[in-house]
């Protein structure tokens, strides 16, 4: 079984789900994450998404990992899944859910379910081509006059697909409105491969719920998990019939520090703080009087200064 029942898994986000933030995810418990996804023609015709790759594609000893890869070019999308099959991941995951613009409007991601037969050619080549089970992610159309997962699922099914993931949403609702649990349920009644059902996931209470109201085989969490690793831990100890793990705002920024250290050493000073200031405002959410926190984050150049913000902010908090 490549994912076991009432997995909790995370989801892939681009400019998350590094190599760091995987990590710290599956040390606090992740049953199974995704990569960031890979371009397929990228990877195959520029040299400098292909440094990228190779950076992406690191995994930790214990992750369970599968590679996303996304293009609507059968071709390209065959070579890139011979290329990419590493026994380091469990499965190659095919992205037919990214709503992004700059995605869609190379007619990739969800934007294949606007056209079955093409997506159904790009799919036999991956599968064809790939020496990892394939799996595919998934929204539930292009916009509400176009639902396609029930024709697109079985199309999936027939063309070798070994685990779907549903998105209850379409492209035009992007993360608006409230997703359709309902449509997961559908998928996983219509198919006999595991349906994993994605969207509106941010608790322990939320997944037990959609396993619950869906019949689904496991749950993917993208949104929830940003800032939040203790889910992971918690999903754990809720099967044990332990107390879920209530964070002090200390305890949420030390982790965040330790993943801000992590990062910097995995992609240097510069990009690591870059793109650490967006993890800190998700680590921060909720916490009394943080706003201004954020904003000193936001502007903060090296870990020194991240240190002093932190420190600031919790003597503020614990006076």
């Amino acid at each position: 079984m490549l994912i076991e029942k009432g997995s909790l898994i995370l989801a892939p986000m681009a400019g998350v789900t590094d190599y760091v933030y995987r990590g710290i995810c599956t040390q606090f418990g992740a049953d199974a994450t995704v990569t960031e996804m890979v371009s397929a023609k990228g990877f195959l015709l520029t040299p400098k998404e292909r440094e990228n790759v190779m950076m992406l594609r690191q995994t930790g000893e214990k992750e369970h990992c599968a590679l996303q890869i996304f293009g609507s070019d059968a071709a390209f999308m065959g070579e890139a899944a011979k290329r990419l099959s590493e026994s380091r991941f469990f499965a190659l995951d095919v992205n037919m859910g990214c709503p992004a613009p700059k995605i869609v409007s190379g007619g990739d991601g969800s934007a294949m379910l606007k056209d079955i037969h093409k997506a159904e050619k790009v799919i036999a080549a991956v599968v064809k081509n790939s020496a990892l089970p394939v799996t595919v992610k998934m929204r539930m159309g292009w916009d509400e006059e176009h639902i396609v997962y029930k024709d697109f699922g079985r199309m999936l099914e027939d063309n070798g697909v070994s685990a779907v993931t549903l998105h209850g949403r379409t492209r035009n609702k992007m993360y608006s409105g409230k997703a359709d649990w309902e449509a997961i349920g559908e998928l996983t009644s219509l198919l006999h491969i595991p349906v994993i059902g994605n969207g509106d996931v941010t608790s322990v209470s939320d997944g037990k719920r959609m396993l619950e109201e869906t019949g689904c085989h496991a749950v993917m969490v993208g949104r929830g998990a940003m800032g939040n690793p203790w889910l992971f831990a918690n999903w754990k100890r809720a099967k044990e019939g332990l107390p879920e793990i209530v964070t002090t705002a200390r305890e949420r920024i030390e982790m965040a520090m330790e993943h801000a250290n992590r990062l910097v050493e995995h992609k240097g000073d510069n990009i690591g703080i870059k793109e650490m200031r967006k993890h800190f405002a998700w680590y921060l959410h909720g916490l009394h009087g943080s706003a201004q926190a954020r904003v000193k984050f936001n502007t903060a150049g090296s870990l020194a200064e991240m240190r002093e913000i932190a420190e600031e902010y919790l003597k503020t908090m614990e006076e």
